[in-house]
């Protein structure tokens, strides 16, 4: 018996491959400085992985930004104006991924979406009728040779064709079946390239096997591989899955001339029940995902034996290897750099304590008196301990809830007018989504506070000043609704899980969201409620700097739950009340406190949707879209709430959201092409909503023509009807600099203002 993992976390355990990549953004280092440093931290992780004992590492899951972008770049899938540009490869990688400005051109990047049903981002990649599928690249087998001279055997690891036609775009006429040919012929190059350098496995992610397969999705799949294996030599090939099971195409794939498969145990409710009705291929290897690679807590061994003793019922122990259910690229590097106390940690297990528990489960498993060892039985008592995280109070609130709970009164259409005439605000509002940057000056603020370098007092005074020189900049700009900026926050759900009982934090525990931009989720460690109010201060002072609205900004219970690392011994609903009720608390103090707009951000609203679409009601929505209600079900009709949302296909689920009975909604819309607008539409919106008018996540600065040019294709034929239309940039500007904030949001308000008056 063996174990494996699927990927690993490429940010290196202090976030160095983030530094390095913004130090070349930069122009602080060159591009041949940046491909060594990233040799010498991708070579440590090796070393590390294989000392742990691991017998599957792979290679290639290392990135600069995303793997999917990663293999469109390999495969020659470059869209003409970014070869225009005429660059070296990594800045046409980089134009890709991020955009380009400069002596070269001006490009927008690629779309960015969210990756299935997690927080990290892929790039999408583009599909025209001038494509072709060319292997230009070497990134995969050079990985493979610096691991191979190190002394260590890797599995590559490549993203497999179907996945990548599927998650791609379109466009001039074509469609994924077009490229099947192309695709083959590259992916067969790729696997000839690993067999000519004594490669003995490589591993094909599939994950969009897990998801609703149409007829022709299946003969999409079935088609690239019957072509891709026919001619398999010399190379033993894993089709890799993960984030759920392959209900709708499991005795399809399993025979197929595959040497191994490898499926997801935890998310895959199914998985299990699929080998038993009908069974397991003779002489190929599964590669068993009992380890979960997106929570954080110590492994259940009690279960995770239990469930691989029901695999070995089907499978041949010896063709069982256990592996982690997706990447581990979705947890931190390791607790080691954590100041937690031994008992908190002793409950936790990040990317590199997940390779210890591959070797105890692997020898637990293979020792008939495993419930005997000292490894088991501590494991035991740490699982026993999680029953003492519970709140009897709050649990008893969550209880009492009743319908009135979830229900705001007066209806949307009364409140509307109610709003209008209140607010007084004109045609075209603008606005942003809430954070400024986050400049130097302002990090090294909390840091001093941190390090206790100086008072609270000085701290507060600091941000206060920030506040006072932001809410002048947008009255200059001419904003219609202020923010007050956000300076007081390092994380839009860190924060608000630092001033709430209930949640555990850690100091380096980071995790990549999309390219250098890294998230520290919170954990959610126990029953959880409020202990003071954690906003109202600002609110009120920005507010009290002008006579414009000033939003207060919130982030919703769901995008709380789904951007932190939740508990295993209570359902989501629990946990998603038990923050709604907190958050409920916060909007009525700042109600009281003279506030007039309150945004409640549910930017991951549907990061935690179910993949399978039968489940996205009664495993998700019926409580999700509950818990926003919850939170502003008692504000008064003239308090505007908004909410924003952020990089998902949020058109699917346009209907639950307007049942989110928000008064304003705004989405993210630039990189995706304004789809949500059709939907929009189609669905008959009725709340009022900004769909992003430029792409905060790239550098480039939006031109006002441009602009203008996104709200006239929102307001043609009726798309959205202007009395309900704002406009705003795509998402918080917390990551961007000032350089190219300022200049963007005055084209934003001077384009508003032209159509206004054209309007008008």
């Amino acid at each position: 018996m063996k174990n494996s993992i699927i990927g690993y976390p490429r940010i290196g355990g202090l976030r160095e491959l983030k530094f390095l990549t913004e130090s070349y953004f930069k122009k602080s280092i060159s591009g041949s400085e940046l491909e060594h440093k990233a040799g010498e931290l991708r070579a440590e992780q090796w070393r590390y992985i294989a000392g742990k004992g691991i017998d599957y590492i792979p290679s290639n899951d290392f990135s600069f930004y995303d793997n999917l972008l990663d293999t469109a770049y390999l495969l020659g899938v470059i869209p003409e104006r970014y070869k225009a540009l005429g660059a070296d490869s990594l800045t046409t990688y980089f134009a890709m991924a991020r955009g380009y400005q400069g002596d070269k051109g001006d490009v927008k990047a690629l779309p960015m979406k969210k990756w299935f049903n997690t927080n990290y981002h892929y790039i999408v990649p583009e599909f025209d009728e001038k494509t072709q599928f060319s292997l230009i690249g070497s990134k995969p087998f050079d990985d493979y040779n610096q691991a191979k001279a190190l002394g260590i055997k890797t599995k590559p690891v490549i993203i497999g064709p179907f996945t990548l036609l599927k998650l791609s775009d379109y466009s001039g006429g074509r469609k994924a079946s077009d490229f099947v040919t192309s695709a083959v012929k590259a992916y067969k190059n790729i696997i000839s390239g690993f067999t000519v350098l004594g490669a003995e496995w490589i591993q094909l992610d599939e994950p969009c096997l897990v998801t609703d397969l149409t007829a022709d999705d299946k003969a999409l799949f079935t088609e690239l591989y019957r072509q891709l294996l026919n001619e398999k030599k010399g190379i033993k090939i894993l089709l890799q899955t993960y984030f759920g099971d392959i209900r709708d195409i499991y005795t399809d794939v399993v025979s197929l001339n595959f040497d191994a498969f490898g499926f997801d145990f935890i998310e895959g409710k199914k998985s299990l029940s699929l080998i038993e009705q009908y069974g397991f291929p003779k002489g190929k290897k599964l590669f068993a995902g009992v380890v979960n690679g997106k929570n954080i807590w110590r492994n259940n061994y009690e279960e995770t034996l239990s469930l691989l003793k029901k695999i070995s019922e089907y499978v041949d122990r010896e063709d069982i290897v256990i592996n982690t259910s997706c990447s581990l690229l979705h947890v931190p590097y390791t607790i080691e750099n954590e100041s937690l106390s031994a008992s908190q940690k002793s409950q936790l297990s990040f990317a590199q304590e997940k390779l210890d528990e591959l070797g105890e489960i692997k020898a637990l498993f293979l020792d008939k008196n495993a419930k005997n060892s000292q490894i088991y039985i501590k494991n035991t008592e740490l699982v026993k301990q999680r029953a003492a995280f519970a709140d009897k109070a709050v649990q008893q609130k969550i209880s009492s809830l009743n319908d009135s709970d979830f229900i705001r009164l007066p209806v949307f259409t009364a409140r509307e007018e109610i709003q209008r005439k209140a607010l007084g605000l004109p045609l075209l509002p603008t606005t942003t989504i809430g954070s400024f940057p986050q400049t130097a000056e302002v990090k090294a603020n909390r840091a001093k506070l941190k390090k206790g370098e100086i008072t609270t007092e000085v701290y507060k005074a600091n941000v206060k000043a920030k506040i006072a020189s932001c809410i002048k900049l947008q009255e200059e700009i001419g904003l219609d609704v202020l923010v007050h900026g956000e300076f007081e926050r390092n994380d839009m759900v860190e924060f608000f899980g630092e001033n709430l009982d209930g949640f555990l934090f850690t100091a380096k525990a980071w995790v990549q969201s999309y390219g250098t931009r890294c998230v520290k989720p919170p954990i959610i460690w126990s029953d959880i409620k409020r202990k003071n109010p954690i906003t109202v201060e600002y609110s009120v002072f920005a507010q009290s700097l002008t006579d414009k609205p000033v939003k207060g900004m919130l982030t919703g219970p769901v995008t709380i739950l789904n951007w932190s690392f939740p508990r295993e011994d209570i359902t989501g609903r629990e946990m998603a009340m038990q923050i709604a009720l907190a958050i409920k608390d916060e909007v009525q103090d700042l109600e009281a406190a003279g506030i007039r707009v309150i945004q409640v951000d549910e930017a991951a609203l549907k990061e935690k949707l179910p993949i399978r679409r039968e489940d996205w009601h009664t495993e998700y929505l019926d409580w999700a879209i509950p818990a926003f209600r919850l939170v502003h079900s008692g504000v008064k009709a003239e308090t505007q709430i908004h909410t924003h949302m952020c990089y998902s296909e949020f058109y699917e689920i346009v209907r639950d959201i307007d049942n989110m009975d928000a008064d304003v909604i705004s989405f993210e819309a630039s990189r995706s092409k304004l789809l949500i607008v059709d939907a929009l539409l189609r669905e008959n919106f009725r709340t009022q909503t900004g769909p992003g008018v430029y792409d905060i996540h790239s550098p480039r600065i939006p031109s006002e023509g441009e602009i203008i040019g996104a709200i006239n294709r929102m307001l043609d034929g009726n798309r959205i009807k202007k009395e309900k239309l704002w406009v705003n940039p795509d998402c918080g500007l917390k990551t961007r600099g000032e350089a190219e904030t300022v200049p963007s949001l005055i084209n934003l308000v001077n384009a508003a203002k032209k159509v206004r008056n054209e309007l008008n």
